[in-house]
């Protein structure tokens, strides 16, 4: 199935497709790295938080059961010097597929619609600095720990 790419605040999104990209981020940030941590919150309901997401994209055999489930995710959240991202995560079936790095440009390019000199910040995982920095992110302090995973803040802009 071709990637297909959305976006849209959470109030405007399919309850199912909400689901679905909230059990993936669930899988991945809870059950699969083991952290027990409050997933849902609330920023996902800020005004101005958008969720971009993708669909489609997995090599054919290793489709999910159903095309339509969220491949890959994240959100945009207005912060006071710009835009943040996170909660940038992509199915175990689309890593390494480039369907991530897609949706992060699309991200970066939502965000230089919205405000073409506003900078955009993330906090990075510290094994995927040099993916961030392939996408024009630079570290911008020390490595901290988040959920006792080490972690980076990056900005870009």
């Amino acid at each position: 199935m071709p990637v297909q790419f959305h976006a849209a605040p959470v109030a405007q999104m399919d309850p199912v497709t909400l689901y679905r990209i909230l059990q993936l981020r669930i899988e991945v940030f809870v059950v699969e790295q083991q952290c027990a941590y409050p997933e849902l919150d609330g920023r996902d309901l800020e005004p101005g938080a958008v969720m971009l997401w993708a669909e489609g994209g997995t090599p054919d055999e290793q489709a999910t059961d159903d095309d339509a489930a969220p491949t890959a995710t994240l959100r945009v959240l207005l912060e006071p010097e710009g835009f943040r991202i996170g909660r940038v995560v992509a199915s175990p079936a689309a890593r390494g597929t480039g369907v991530a790095g897609d949706l992060m440009r699309r991200a970066l390019e939502f965000c230089a619609l919205q405000s073409a000199s506003s900078a955009v910040v993330l906090d990075a995982q510290e094994p995927l600095q040099g993916w961030y920095e392939s996408l024009g992110f630079t570290r911008c302090g020390e490595a901290f720990l988040e959920d006792e995973i080490p972690h980076v803040p990056m900005r870009r802009g």
